[in-house]
């Protein structure tokens, strides 16, 4: 089973012809929101909002454990994520959407694996490629199929918050070789690889980073809000394409 995981902008889907909704509870916790099953274009899908239904969630406490823990248990094996960022590459416009194909982690504190128990054996995952390739792939045919122009590459740092950062800690992301930045992509993309989820995440572009383009000084909300109202309904279109070569 496909599911889909929302995050800023994208609490809920539209497009989603619901047929029910099951609370959770995993080993870890209770996933951010009850699992909402339906259908998209007649294909059986589960949806999670990462953030809550309200998107009263803040992305450090997020429990990312439960939530890839619930969907496991609901028998998932591919996740498709949406996770809006900032852009730093100078080709991440406000309201582009991009795809990335690395990631660097710079969280704390936040449980990022399910072998950390005093019984549990070690584990170490390859992360080489931090994403699926053949989910990737499938993201990149359904942009194609509906025109929609997808930046299929790019580095995506994953930052703390639930501040957003300083133009300084911008230049040094940049340094580290990051094109896009956001407070969501790990540890849930590690978690999904130990349990051996294939997933894939695209990233609406809500805003340039800080110290670039229209950021230069400050971050207007207004104008992060506009663009994502804008995206979204694109970002839906995908989804909906992904679901019907699913």
């Amino acid at each position: 089973m496909l599911a889909i995981i929302g995050g800023t902008g994208l609490t809920q889907l539209d497009n989603l012809e619901i047929t029910r909704r099951l609370i959770v509870r995993t080993p870890y916790g209770e996933p951010s929101q009850p699992l909402v099953f339906g259908k998209i274009a007649g294909r059986d899908v589960v949806f999670l909002a990462r953030h809550g239904s309200g998107h009263t969630i803040a992305p450090h406490k997020v429990n990312y454990r439960a939530n890839i823990s619930a969907l496991h248990l609901q028998g998932v094996t591919e996740i498709a994520a949406v996770a809006t960022v900032g852009g730093i590459h100078a080709e991440l416009t406000p309201g582009s959407i991009a795809m990335p194909h690395q990631i660097i982690d710079y969280t704390h504190g936040r449980n990022a694996t399910f072998f950390d128990g005093v019984d549990l054996p070690v584990k170490h995952i390859d992360f080489t490629e931090p994403y699926c390739p053949k989910l990737r792939k499938k993201w990149q045919q359904a942009a194609i199929a509906i025109g929609e122009p997808l930046i299929d590459h790019g580095v995506y740092a994953t930052t703390q918050g639930p501040r957003l950062e300083t133009a300084a800690e911008i230049d040094r992301l940049e340094r580290d070789g990051a094109t896009m930045v956001g407070m969501t992509g790990m540890p849930e993309a590690a978690l999904a690889r130990e349990l051996g989820i294939s997933y894939a995440v695209i990233c609406p572009i809500a805003n340039h980073a800080a110290g670039r383009g229209s950021s230069l000084h400050s971050i207007q909300y207004e104008e992060v809000v506009d663009n994502l109202n804008l995206t979204m309904q694109r970002v839906r279109n995908l989804i909906v394409q992904l679901v019907k070569q699913a």
